[in-house]
């Protein structure tokens, strides 16, 4: 006689550990088991030593969670959307790596749409992720101007808008500090490289320059200002506009960029016009992305905890969507200010003419 033919072994026939099969082991019923593993209210009721011997069991088990059947049961997807406005510039990579982290332990996913700053495609993402399903916003460096149907965080968002949580970097302290540091090392002749009119910071970060600049005494010159434009995300974006600024042929000996995308890129032209940084133009930066410690020289730099905003948004949407959360309109964040090798004293002679060749540049000093 032919015995029967034996059953393929594969995935769909190994065992697959579920609540049942937590629930069993332990002699508790999945119901406690659920609870305890997935911090519903119904856990506060478990002790917290059945709470602990359910979390090892699980992994000793090495239990997979059914996402589907978990949205399904519980109605929820547990799926932030990320309206970013690029995800390869280092400011923005910081801030996504800081949700990414917080939402991962929380078991949350998300969604990344990346606008450009274009209007229409921003409405349009923010609904093609509603349709998605997703339970919150997270936005960087992106001006809501109406309020969306969800728990909404805005990561350097300055827009008053209804049940928005704006995290905001203290600007007027960052300016005081890298102001005074250069105030301090005897600077007098500052230029200065705004940021972009799409950027969210821009017009805020140049309010308080400003504003700190008449405090101090120190003189903001038109002749010394200049704007960035475009949307390059790399220190090309700073190059020109140091060229120009150097071809004004007006003196200065030191340069606050907007970024510091911007002050490395301003580096670049700063020795190309055979001028030294920093002995005769300082440089400071603003952000401190990884690549400002190892820029030649490295980068004197106001520091934004961008990691850590990025962790304070998904920390603040999750605690709305969980209904743990109070809402609060402003997260102020303080800054910190590094000092390294592009900024020193002022040099004891100013110099006349900022534009010409290296010999010219090197000798064009007139004693004060």
């Amino acid at each position: 006689m032919t015995p029967p033919p034996r059953k393929k072994s594969g995935p769909h026939n190994e065992g697959k550990v579920t609540l049942k099969t937590i629930a069993e082991h332990l002699g508790l019923t999945p119901g406690t088991v659920s609870a305890a593993l997935n911090n519903s209210p119904a856990a506060r009721s478990i002790p917290e030593h059945t709470k602990n011997r359910i979390i090892e069991t699980a992994q000793a088990l090495n239990y997979r969670p059914n996402f589907f059947a978990r949205t399904l049961r519980l109605k929820r997807t547990y799926t932030i959307g990320v309206i970013a406005e690029e995800i390869g510039d280092a400011y923005g990579a910081m801030v996504i790596s800081g949700i990414e982290e917080y939402l991962r332990k929380n078991n949350y996913f998300f969604l990344t749409v990346i606008h450009r700053h274009d209007p229409k495609l921003l409405q349009t993402y923010a609904q093609m992720l509603l349709t998605r399903g997703v339970e919150g916003f997270i936005t960087t460096d992106t001006s809501l101007m109406e309020k969306l149907p969800l728990p909404t965080v805005a990561v350097a968002g300055h827009e008053r808008v209804e049940g928005l949580t704006n995290i905001v970097l203290d600007h007027r302290r960052a300016a005081r500090m890298a102001l005074e540091h250069l105030r301090d090392l005897g600077h007098e002749e500052i230029a200065f490289i705004k940021g972009q009119p799409i950027s969210s910071d821009s017009a805020v970060r140049w309010s308080a320059i400003c504003e700190v600049g008449q405090q101090l005494g120190i003189r903001i010159r038109p002749e010394l200002t200049i704007q960035l434009a475009g949307i390059d995300s790399t220190p090309a974006i700073g190059y020109p506009f140091a060229k120009q600024l150097l071809a004004r042929k007006h003196p200065f000996t030191a340069l606050f960029a907007y970024n510091d995308i911007s002050a490395i890129g301003s580096i670049w032209a700063i020795r190309e016009a055979g001028l030294r940084v920093p002995e005769d133009i300082s440089v400071v930066g603003f952000d401190d992305i990884p690549g400002a410690a190892y820029a030649n020289p490295g980068l004197t730099t106001v520091r934004q905890p961008l990691v850590k905003m990025g962790q304070i948004a998904a920390q603040t949407v999750v605690n709305q969507i969980e209904g743990g959360g109070e809402y609060v309109p402003e997260i102020a964040i303080e800054p910190e200010f590094v000092i390294r090798q592009s900024t020193g004293p002022a040099p004891v002679r100013q110099l006349r003419s900022v534009a010409g060749s290296s010999r010219h540049a090197q000798e064009g000093y007139l004693a004060k």
